[in-house]
């Protein structure tokens, strides 16, 4: 995963949250809570978004994190629109009823994609919360009483029970993962 300065993530020492914000700001308080005390517990770093673990590497001025982690820049002129060629495999019948659609093949699919996407959104949505807080809930709390249940959960989209069975979890794990977890819930706030 790349690293910018858009990037927003959270990091943890043991069970307490560390920092949170930008990419690089939560580097450098990483960074100067790792020179303060060494020996201290590891720290996490995880990606908001996906929950993924992100690495940072600290080597370096402050200027150097920031030069790091900063947006890629952009060039002079219009931005590229992103679109790539690759092979579709479709029976004869698919074509025939694509090309003789308005505007074509591409067009006819591009249209149908995004159909797609629209009508699933609301399920991506819930899955994406659901793995990024699967993903923190097995790092952070995995050998934590009720995880297995919370998970369970989780995956429910039951909030009163994923609240109830992680209420005794340190406050900064139990909220960090009810925040994760905010979309998979019914009502807005039922973990938290």
């Amino acid at each position: 995963m790349s690293v910018t300065a858009e990037t927003l993530c959270t990091a943890f020492r043991g069970d307490r949250r560390l920092a949170a914000g930008a990419a690089p700001a939560v580097a450098r308080a990483v960074r100067a809570a790792l020179e303060t005390d060494a020996d201290g517990p590891p720290v996490l770093v995880f990606e908001d978004g996906t929950g993924r673990a992100v690495d940072f590497d600290l080597s370096g001025s402050e200027a150097d994190l920031d030069r790091r982690y900063a947006a890629p820049p952009r060039g002079p002129g219009r931005p590229r629109l992103g679109v790539v060629a690759r092979e579709v495999t479709l029976l004869p019948r698919h074509w025939d009823w694509l090309n003789a659609q308005p505007g074509g093949a591409s067009v006819a699919l591009r249209k149908l994609v995004d159909e797609a996407r629209r009508d699933g959104e609301e399920k991506d949505r819930v899955r994406r919360a659901q793995e990024a807080a699967y993903r923190v809930m097995s790092a952070l709390a995995g050998d934590r009483p009720n995880y297995e249940e919370a998970v369970r959960a989780l995956y429910a989209a039951d909030g009163g029970r994923f609240r109830d069975l992680t209420r005794d979890w340190p406050a900064d794990v139990r909220d960090y993962a009810a925040t994760l977890a905010a979309e998979v819930f019914p009502s807005r706030g039922e973990a938290g």
